[in-house]
């Protein structure tokens, strides 16, 4: 259905009736899933630099006043607050006086104020606590751990490009489970699992390019058609390509379709020190959607409302990827796995 819009042009509805076959009549993709060819993206994502920056989480959940937010990464316990100017701060999350949770602290006026006997803690070096690097990119919040990454630092986080803030509306969700990073990450190389795992939400998948393939999934990606189911036989087609700039990072660029420019971000951070027995990792996810339809104005309006249901979305998603992401590593850890 269309109809004039303005300046003549007509308006086309973003969604598609779809007549593909139901679930167990589409095409099997095993043969095209190589473990080989996961895990050497995998290596690949594996070998770039992170700078030791760790996404803890959504960038408004740190706010100026109240409560500090407490996060552990690595075995290491941070604490994150805003100064009076507005600025994100994060240091370690164990008071030097007497060793009290500092995420159980009170922010006053761009302050932390421990709880247990008033030790007030500006962002500076004190006492022996020393603060760390920190990075609000919007969006997400970052911590730099250097004693965890063990790389060389980068002054800022491995960024992507994203729709400009003004013109998009962003929501984060986070989850954890019991696995390490690279079970996130290759869960994230192998979008050939996504209408067979995940048929409430994609139908009609095919990767068209893969890394090395030479045609759309350009810089090392995983190009892919497929469509967002939104209600019974209504899907909206599009066209994604994964890419891994960083160890801990998979985002999923829309090149083409409705909500071309939106991208899905899947960062993967340590919750265990390295080398746990049982490491459990966070999954950091943030979607960015925008749109050029001018429609999309009042969804940035009810962002505040949205932003639950984008969640739960992604909450849902990833209720069966971390079981698939902790499935791979049991199997791993216990030297059975293949690759």
């Amino acid at each position: 259905m269309s109809a004039p819009g303005k300046g003549g042009r007509r308006w086309t509805s973003p969604l598609k009736l779809r007549s593909g076959p139901d679930w167990a009549a589409q095409r099997p993709t095993w043969r095209d899933a190589r473990p080989s060819l996961i895990a050497e993206a995998l290596k690949r994502a594996a070998a770039r630099p992170s700078g030791n920056w760790y996404a803890v989480g959504a960038a408004r959940e740190v706010t100026a006043d109240g409560r500090p937010a407490g996060r552990t990464v690595g075995g290491t316990e941070v604490v994150l607050w805003r100064d009076a100017d507005g600025v994100l701060r994060a240091g370690p999350g164990v008071c030097p006086h007497l060793g009290a949770p500092l995420k159980d602290s009170r922010v006053v006026c761009g302050t932390l104020v421990c709880h247990w006997h008033g030790l007030a803690l500006e962002g500076g070096p004190f006492a022996g606590w020393e603060p760390y690097p920190a990075y609000d990119d919007g969006v997400l919040a970052w911590v730099r751990l250097d004693a965890v990454g063990g790389e060389e630092p980068l002054e800022r986080p491995v960024v992507p490009a994203r729709p400009a803030p003004a013109g998009a509306v962003d929501s984060v969700y986070t989850g954890a489970g019991v696995c390490e990073p690279e079970d996130v990450v290759a869960n994230r190389l192998d979008p050939w699992h996504g209408s067979w795992f995940h048929p409430y939400s994609f139908v009609d998948l095919k990767v068209v390019d893969t890394p090395g393939g030479g045609a759309a999934g350009a810089d090392d990606g995983f190009a892919v058609d497929v469509s967002f189911r939104v209600a019974g036989k209504l899907v909206v087609p599009v066209r994604a390509v994964f890419t891994a700039p960083e160890p801990r990072t998979v985002v999923m660029h829309i090149t083409d379709g409705e909500g071309a420019g939106s991208v899905v971000e899947t960062h993967a951070t340590p919750l265990t020190a390295p080398g746990a027995a049982r490491p459990r990792t966070a999954v950091v996810e943030a979607v960015v959607a925008a749109s050029e339809r001018r429609g999309f104005a009042l969804a940035r309006a009810a962002a505040p409302a949205l932003r639950p249901l984008m969640r739960r979305a992604a909450g849902r998603l990833w209720r069966d990827d971390l079981a698939y992401a902790e499935r791979r590593w049991a199997l791993r850890s216990t030297g059975r796995f293949p690759g």
